[in-house]
């Protein structure tokens, strides 16, 4: 339980955001699936990637933090992970479990995969079902954890078309596809985040690509690399709306990733009317840049369509920004926020209702009526468990009058655990 902090005097400052954790989790997958040492440079240290990491153990990889924010991971190759003699607990990471799930199956290994109590509600059929379709073979509590991966051995070549806009669900199926040596190809139509076919090539794999199909040649073997983690957009987020919608604020965020994949919550911030300034650095395996945002007056606009799985985990961030703008803002096309660690739909809509904001929520998104003044009065608000809704409601008791207690701010720790102290670094 956390009284949250404001400030009477803007916000002012520089920030460096945590790794990428998306990346972080990929760059150790693939390094424990190569043969031999690999390095990653500025991971994010979190208890999702924290999951990651001990299940790679489990798996016969080993990972040891260095010095200068070094993890040095030694893999033995995808021939050598072997059947673990313990349940894989992924905590609450998505990420974790999706993938790793891939790269199981596609290695012929057997495991029983739990999570906790939030991850247990998450639907798993979505990689179950186009895993099982090329011989992936499963039992789970009807789609969901305990999930046991049995001993597969999958078709010699692999097409699959996405269904849903989920970057995992499409990294389950390469992993797999890669893990097996079999002859891959995913389309993805919903052009959602890169990172898998953006690092694969830093290990050695050979990775095509045609339109919206990402073909991985058969039998090919990963080799050690060098990885540097950019800082996380997600992450960034926070302190972007923060500097936009907090009076008499301006923010300087260093070394951001900004992947043209994850980069919606920048045009849609734009649109609106944001004074954000992009500074393009060199590119690491990853486009980086320094950002740089102003208090400005804020508009709404119709948020939809293909923009959404390019800002998905950033709409509760867009929802906030939009009660500060004038006008309405229609979010649509965004029914995956329902599963999400929270059914996001509801706990946003939910939370800044608290707060005298006019949000709406629909089927697949949100009707926002900005220009509301934010107001509690010694309220008790709830991130229900989940990191992203916590740290939203920590900004939106920046533009709050009156006193905000977070009853849950441990969840941050999820993907960001120095949220707080750079919080109270620039009020």
């Amino acid at each position: 339980m956390k009284q949250l902090p404001t400030t009477e005097n803007g916000l002012h400052g520089t920030i460096v955001v945590p790794g990428d954790k998306s990346i972080s989790h990929r760059a150790l997958m693939f390094g424990a699936m190569a043969n031999g040492t690999t390095k990653v440079l500025r991971r994010l240290d979190s208890a999702d990637v924290s999951s990651t990491i001990s299940v790679l153990r489990s798996l016969g990889a080993k990972i040891t933090e260095l010095d200068n924010d070094i993890t040095e991971v030694i893999g033995t190759g995808v021939s050598g992970l072997k059947d673990p003699t313990v349940d894989l607990d992924m905590g609450n990471s998505g990420t974790s479990t999706r993938l790793l799930t891939g790269l199981i199956t596609g290695a012929g290994l057997q495991a029983t995969i739990t999570g906790d109590s939030s991850l247990s509600k998450r639907p798993m059929d979505r990689v179950i079902d186009p895993l099982s379709e090329i011989g992936g073979k499963f039992t789970s509590d009807h789609g969901h954890l305990q999930l046991t991966v049995q001993k597969s051995t999958l078709s010699s070549t692999i097409k699959q078309t996405l269904h849903v806009g989920s970057a995992q669900v499409k990294s389950a199926i390469l992993l797999a596809g890669l893990a097996a040596g079999s002859d891959t190809f995913v389309t993805d139509p919903f052009h959602t985040r890169n990172h898998t076919e953006q690092m694969l090539p830093k290990f050695g794999v050979k990775v095509d690509i045609k339109g919206d199909t990402i073909h991985i040649p058969a039998n090919q073997n990963l080799q050690p690399a060098e990885v540097e983690v950019p800082g996380d957009i997600s992450s960034a987020a926070y302190w972007i709306v923060a500097g936009l919608i907090t009076p008499n604020s301006e923010l300087t965020i260093k070394n951001v990733g900004v992947n043209p994949t994850r980069i919606g919550l920048l045009t849609v911030l734009q649109q609106m009317g944001g004074d954000i300034t992009i500074n393009q650095k060199d590119d690491i395996g990853e486009p980086i840049a320094d950002i740089k945002v102003k208090t400005s007056q804020l508009h709404g606009v119709e948020v939809g369509g293909d923009i959404i799985p390019s800002l998905i985990d950033e709409i509760p961030m867009i929802v906030l920004a939009a009660t500060q703008a004038t006008g309405t803002t229609v979010i649509k096309d965004a029914s995956e926020l329902k599963v999400k660690e929270t059914d996001r739909i509801e706990t946003v809509q939910e939370e800044l209702n608290k707060l005298n904001a006019d949000v709406t929520p629909t089927e697949d998104g949100f009707i926002i009526k900005g220009g509301k003044q934010l107001v509690a009065q010694d309220t008790h608000v709830s991130g229900h468990a989940d990191h992203r809704i916590a740290m939203m409601l920590s900004i939106a008791a920046l533009v709050t009058n009156g006193t905000i207690i977070l009853d849950d701010d441990e969840s941050v720790k999820i993907s960001y655990p120095t949220f707080f102290n750079n919080l109270e670094g620039i009020v």
